[in-house]
């Protein structure tokens, strides 16, 4: 029994109790006055419906909030660390909820960050600065290459992989109508298309995994007709297939039993009730062009969709081949998505998510000039995934070479998330990570879809204001040398610098 029912059931019996207790002892009706107000304040918590908390928890919920306002919650959203493991970068979650909220995001009293320490980063500006009117709008990228006959029109920021199971279903449907509002799109995760993703009508990106959720036959292995018909649906825009992820690269995805509910599975075609462990790898293509030749079945069974691939960059030399394999093959994705080892929202084994697979910045760098040395990029559009929440992150993955940036742990908090750490035991408490009916019913999507699409439209803005301020006419001018990062107290080089650029075509001559 949960804090809310828990409330009713008290408040019940006491108003009862009083109330008998009156008819042999009058001065019992004094206890209303203490009693009165909670029971009121308790109604009101589970009725309203702007606070997750207060709903799931009545009374006690306020707490949080009082506390909120007599110290303004400026809690770590998360760190990144210089070499020597010192916390060099806070970026607090209090941003995230003043955007969703739609209340003000400005700070006084100048930069909150040491700017002569290590790893500091800024963006040059122009004294020619454009105003926000000249570049106003919602940049807009065309996914599809050659070959894909219904390429589509993504925003710049985008939600990025969820599963339903890992996430509620008010959850999910909060996020994916948020995505209609704003005109961006939702991307479902490897664990298959639910009801909760076609009912609000926003954009879908369907993710493939190694367990081909969606997409199953009994044993595992891939369904060409199921993915037809799933494919198919108007709602789905592009298709992601998932070689690996950034929380934990070469493992597979984790779904614990306590999630695992008979929709969920009768969505996945595993058995309830127990663990569900993705392959690590995928079974229906073995090296670099048995993955294009996926590529192209899937956009044949898909009628011309964009079909892409995401990966957390590991081995370069794989990641080379496939790039081979595209020149030789004739064969090439229309998206790639590189997922940060320092990126993913899943539970994942502490190894894997702090020891294996390259960081973003890294992995992104290495992945454009890749193509662009095999003379690739033009028809490739690249996404970037991995703790992106500003509209300078936005800007620092476009300049390294990214056309997309990808979001989860900001549409995770702006859908309600407080980062409780409990999304693997399924007993979040803002009902965004938990399959627990009475604490997802404490999520009330309308609100909620409010914030997401509020978050994306400010973020946006802020991406849109940060560009005009560099003096740049269009997105493509935005560069690495726009990016400046202090590398010791006497030392600051660009990124151009840091990440040189490679020459178009180069690696043609030397593979």
């Amino acid at each position: 029994m949960k804090p809310r029912e828990i409330f009713i059931y008290l408040s019940f019996f006491l108003i009862v109790g009083i109330s008998l207790l009156y008819l042999i002892w009058k001065p019992v009706l004094w206890t209303v006055i203490f009693f009165g107000p909670v029971i009121l304040v308790g109604y009101l918590d589970i009725f309203q419906k702007k606070n997750t908390i207060r709903r799931n928890f009545p009374v006690l919920g306020n707490f949080r909030y009082l506390l909120e306002a007599i110290r303004p919650e400026i809690m770590q959203y998360f760190v990144e660390t210089d070499t020597e493991g010192r916390p060099i970068n806070r970026i607090f979650r209090s941003l995230i909820y003043q955007r969703a909220k739609h209340v003000i995001d400005t700070t006084p009293f100048g930069t909150q960050m040491d700017v002569y320490r290590n790893g500091y980063e800024w963006m040059d500006h122009s004294i020619y600065a454009k105003k926000y009117a000249e570049l106003e709008g919602h940049p807009r990228v065309l996914v599809g290459g050659p070959d894909c006959k219904k390429p589509y029109s993504a925003s710049i920021l985008n939600i990025s992989a969820m599963s339903f199971g890992a996430l509620s279903k008010n959850a999910v449907m909060a996020m994916n109508t948020g995505a209609r509002m704003g005109g961006f799109a939702h991307n479902t995760g490897e664990g298959g298309i639910s009801t909760y993703h076609k009912i609000p009508g926003g954009d879908l990106i369907w993710q493939i995994g190694t367990g081909y959720f969606g997409c199953r036959n009994p044993n595992g292995s891939f369904n060409s007709d199921l993915f037809h018909e799933n494919a198919i649906i108007e709602n789905v825009k592009m298709i992601e297939i998932k070689i690996s992820q950034g929380a934990k690269p070469g493992h597979g995805g984790i779904l614990p039993a306590s999630k695992n509910t008979l929709e969920i599975a009768k969505i996945r075609n595993v058995e309830p009730h127990k663990d569900v462990h993705s392959p690590p790898r995928h079974t229906a293509f073995e090296d670099a062009y048995g993955l294009l030749n996926f590529i192209k079945q899937l956009r044949e069974l898909s009628e011309g969709k964009p079909i892409g691939f995401k990966l957390c960059i590991g081995k370069k030399q794989e990641f080379i081949d496939i790039c081979k394999a595209m020149v030789s093959s004739g064969i090439s994705p229309d998206f790639i998505t590189i997922d940060g080892g320092e990126g993913g929202t899943g539970a994942a084994p502490i190894e894997f998510s702090n020891s294996l697979g390259m960081p973003l910045r890294d992995g992104l760098t290495f992945a454009y000039d890749t193509l662009v040395g095999f003379n690739l990029k033009k028809d490739i559009k690249l996404i970037a995934s991995g703790k992106i929440i500003s509209g300078f992150h936005i800007a620092r993955a476009i300049a390294l070479g990214a056309d997309i940036c990808n979001s989860a742990r900001a549409m995770m908090m702006a859908t309600g998330c407080i980062q409780a750490l409990k999304c693997n035991t399924n007993t979040c408490p803002v009902g965004v990570a938990t399959q627990n009916p009475s604490l997802i019913k404490g999520l009330v999507v309308e609100d909620k879809a409010k914030r997401v699409a509020n978050f994306h439209e400010k973020t946006i803005k802020s991406f849109v204001e940060l560009i005009a301020a560099t003096g740049i006419e269009k997105l493509d001018d935005l560069n690495r040398a726009h990016i400046n990062r202090r590398v010791n107290m006497r030392s600051v080089l660009r990124y151009d610098e840091i990440y040189p650029y490679t020459p178009q075509g180069s690696m043609l001559e030397k593979h």
